[in-house]
C-alpha cells in the first residue's frame, strides 16, 4: 500500500500537532516539527512498507524529529531548574516530610481517565503550565518511555538532577489535576 501525501495533513495533522505540542509545550516549534515530519515522510514515502499504519509511521518520524530538536536545543539552552527546595512543593509537607493533607479522592478508576478526552485536555493544559523544562522532561520519561540516562544526556543533567525535575513535575501535575480535574480547591501556602 502506497501512502497518500495529499491526505496526510487533513487526516493526521491535528493528531501530529497534539503529539508534538504535548512534548514541546511550544506551538511554533510543534508546528515546525509537524512540517519537518511531513517533508521527511514525503522524501521517504517510497520506503514506506505498510507494516504499520500511515499514522504510526508518521508519529515515528515525528518522534525522531522531536528528539533531534531537543538534542540540538538542550546544548544551547542551559537547564535553569535549581536544586534548591521548591517553596510550592515544600508547602505540601510538614516538618517531618509527611504530607500535610492526603491526596484528593479520585471520582473514577484512574485507568478509566485514559479514555476521557476531557482528561487528556486537562493533562495537556497542566503540562503547559509546568515551568522550564519540567514538561519536556516529564513527557519524554512518561509519555515516550525514554530512560534516565538518555534524558540526562539529552538535557546535560545528572541522573540525580533529573530525578528532582521529574519529582517536581509529578507533584505539580498532581496538584494541577487535583484542582482542574477533580475540582479540589487550591491549598493555601
Amino acid at each position: 500500500m502506497s501512502p497518500d501525501p495529499e491526505k496526510w495533513l487533513d487526516e493526521h495533522g491535528d493528531y501530529l500537532f497534539g503529539y508534538a505540542f504535548a512534548r514541546l509545550q511550544d506551538r511554533g516549534v510543534a508546528e515546525d516539527m509537524v512540517q519537518e515530519t511531513l517533508l521527511a515522510a514525503l522524501e521517504a514515502k517510497d520506503r514506506f512498507e505498510g507494516r504499520s499504519s500511515e499514522r504510526t509511521w508518521l508519529v515515528g518520524i515525528l518522534k525522531h524529529k522531536i528528539l533531534d530538536h531537543l538534542r540540538s536545543h538542550s546544548r544551547e539552552i542551559p537547564v535553569t531548574e535549581p536544586l534548591e527546595p521548591d517553596g510550592e512543593m515544600e508547602a505540601l509537607f510538614d516538618e517531618r516530610g509527611k504530607w500535610k493533607e492526603g491526596s484528593a479522592p479520585w471520582r473514577d478508576d484512574p485507568q478509566s481517565f485514559l479514555h476521557h478526552k476531557e482528561f487528556w485536555n486537562t493533562l495537556v493544559q497542566c503540562l503547559e503550565e509546568l515551568p522550564g523544562r519540567l514538561g519536556q522532561v516529564f513527557a519524554l520519561r512518561e509519555l515516550e518511555g525514554l530512560g534516565t540516562n538518555e534524558i540526562s544526556n539529552l538535557f546535560g543533567v545528572t541522573s540525580t538532577n533529573l530525578g528532582v525535575l521529574l519529582y517536581r513535575a509529578r507533584m505539580r501535575l498532581r496538584r494541577c489535576l487535583e484542582i482542574n480535574w477533580l475540582g479540589e480547591k487550591p491549598r493555601s501556602k
